[in-house]
This record gives structure tokens, sequence and C-alpha cells, in this order.
């Protein structure tokens, strides 16, 4: 490709992404520090403290109980839990069991079994910062459109490179001509940030468009892995009554001893068969805490009947999610990708400024201005 093949790349694709961007990075902001500002606002709790540990942790099958009488018109879909915080367990409930949507979603202490919270669904700023991010209030469609910014984003960034990197080597890293036109000091600002964000620009865009395949990419599992494991089982009554969620996370845990609980999903949810629970485990150390193993157990006799690892493009998705939002080093890396994310704000506003100002310049008139000729501009 020639200059100007490389330069219309960069100018529309980056045009095209810049504003969808720019609303990504401003409402990834917060959720960069969901965790912590969900326990600021009370949104989550932090599990209490006793006067002494009990001897044995309380009885999941209670747990449920507790939250059907809470709603008992609805059932329960899935257990949650987080390794950080084995003293809390989760129960989402639904109006069916294999509904798309939950209507509570309720936190529990193991080791007492006491009722703490019940998270506010669908209200406040965190949750409209995170339907933004993830798919502006379109559901599906629109996260795949923001998907689709995120491959914007990586085209972007390349056809920059190849723009811009010959004339940056020109100019000593970090310089910014700051006696000259203010226009360039903008270029030279823009440029600047961009290459110090462009690395994480491409981690995020990339995590991003990963992200925004979640339910597809678990389609495919549902559609494939999942239906091998329940076609032996086609012509077994789907289980009805009291099912118990204690002696299957037992049986889990028995089959992954080196592992956790992520969450476990009911008989007859999509995530599961109508005559088992599946268990999602994960490992007890950065990496392995975000991969997902799983257990297949049957709900009459809490056996478990088949057990693995989740196949690699499931893999693949659990590993960028954190990686998009920084979640794996800690506080320190947080504030990294805070920094980074405002920084990238600063690249996306001036790169619009610039162009807004040099709107009519013609790829041949930019090639001229970078190689350092007396540039004629279009009139506007």
């Amino acid at each position: 490709m020639n200059f100007r093949a490389w330069y219309l790349v960069h100018k529309w694709t980056s045009l095209v992404s810049t504003l969808f961007l720019l609303m990504l990075c401003v409402t990834g902001l917060p959720l960069i520090f969901s965790h912590e500002i969900a326990h600021l606002t009370g949104a989550s709790v932090e599990p209490p403290k006793l006067a002494a540990e009990p001897g044995a942790p309380a009885s999941i099958d209670a747990i449920v109980a507790d939250a059907q009488k809470r709603r008992p018109q609805d059932v329960p879909q899935f257990l949650v839990a987080e390794a950080d915080e084995p003293e809390l367990v989760y129960v989402r409930m639904a109006e069916k069991v294999d509904s798309e949507g939950l209507t509570a979603f309720y936190t529990y202490d193991t080791r007492t079994g006491e009722f703490l919270s019940e998270y506010p669904l669908g209200q406040g700023f965190m949750d409209l910062m995170l339907r933004l991010h993830t798919d502006m209030y379109l559901g599906l469609g629109g996260t795949l459109f923001l998907g689709f910014m995120g491959l914007l984003l990586g085209a972007s960034i390349v056809s920059g490179i190849y723009v811009y990197g010959p004339y940056m080597k020109k100019l000593r890293f970090g310089t910014v001509r700051r006696d000259r036109a203010t226009r360039l000091k903008w270029l030279d600002q823009h440029n600047l940030l961009g290459m110090v964000t462009l690395v994480w620009l491409l981690v995020v865009g990339i995590t991003g468009t990963i992200n925004a395949l979640n339910r597809p990419i678990f389609a495919a599992w549902q559609a494939t892995e999942l239906a091998a494991l329940a076609a032996p089982y086609r012509d077994v009554p789907p289980v009805t009554g009291f099912v118990s969620a204690d002696a299957a996370v037992k049986a889990a845990r028995q089959a992954h001893p080196d592992k956790s609980l992520s969450f476990m999903a009911y008989p007859g949810n999509g995530f599961a068969t109508p005559q088992h629970f599946v268990a999602f485990m994960n490992g007890n150390t950065p990496l392995t805490s975000k991969l997902l193993s799983i257990a297949v157990i049957d709900a009459r006799t809490a056996q478990v009947v088949a057990s693995g690892e989740m196949p690699w493009y499931v893999s693949t998705l659990m590993l960028s999610q954190p990686l998009h939002f920084g979640d794996y080093g800690g506080m320190a890396l947080k504030l990294l990708w805070a920094l980074l994310d405002v920084l990238s704000i600063v690249v996306l506003w001036s790169g619009l400024v610039l162009w807004w100002k040099r709107r009519n310049v013609t790829a041949e008139q930019k090639l001229a201005s970078l190689q350092g000729a007396p540039v004629a501009v279009a009139a506007e």
C-alpha cells in the first residue's frame, strides 16, 4: 500500500471509531474500579467479622431456600462465588431457570448462612456506565457494533504507525514544539501520547473485541460441547422438585480439589442440562483463577458424570475479560490502566480537533507537510 492508501485508512478508521472510543474510554474509567466503587456505595458488602469462626460452613440448600422465600414466584438460576472472598456466595434468581434476565441477586455469608444484601439491579451510576460500555442499551447488536469499533481502532493504530512513524523518527522522543504554531504543538502532543498509549490501546481494543463476542462464544460452546454432554441423557426425563445444590457443590469440589467454585448452573439452565448441575471451577493462581474447568453433576444422585476443561476459545475470552479492565495486578495495575485511559481520552480528543482544523487537507498535502515541504491548504 502507498502513503495515500495508508493515510485514508488511518483517517477514516479514526473518524468512524473515535466518538465511540471516547465514550468507551470515559465509561471504562469508573469500571476499572467497579469492585471498589461497589463496596464504597454499599452495592456490594464486605464479609462481616465474626467473634468466632463457625466449625462448619452453612448449608447452601438453606441459603437457596431463603432466597426462594424472598421471591417465591422465582427460581434459582446460578450460584456464584469469588475466589478472593470465600466467605460470600451469591444466588441469582429469575422468573424461569432458562430465562436470559435475572430478577434478584442476593449475597449470603457462607459461614453462617446469613442474608447480607440484595444487589440493586438496573439502577445507579455504575449500571449506566456498564450498559453504555457493553451494548449502549442495544443488546447484542450494540455489543457487536462496539466490538467492530475495536477492530477499527486496531486498523487506525497500525495505519497511524505507517503514516507518522517516519515523521516521528525525525524528532527526539518526547519533543513538543511549543515555540511553533498551536496546531503543530497539538500534533506533537497527539503523536507523542499516541505512541505512549499505543500498546495499551491495542490491548484493550483486541480484548474489547473478544469480550464483545461473549454471547456468541458461549453459544458455540453450548451448541457443541454442552450438547454432546447432554446427548446421552436425551431420553431421561428432566429433573423436577427439590435438588440439592449443597451436594452438587461438594461433588464438584471433590472432582476438582485444587480449584474453587466460580459459578454453578441449575438443571434446565442454558449452561447446564435438564438432568444435571454444571459447576464451573477456577484455579487458585493469578493465571488459573481466570480459567474454567467444569464438573457435570447428576442432580438426582449428586454424582459427577463428566469433568474437563473449557475449550480454547472460551479460555481466550476468560483471559481477555480481566485484562481489558486491568484486573490482574491489584490496585497498582488498575491505577496504571486508569492513567493510560485518561491519556487515551486526550489522544482521541486531540485527534478530532486536529482533523477538524485540517479536514480539507489531501493525502498529498499531508505527505508534503510531513516531509517538510511548503503546503498549500485547500480552501474550506
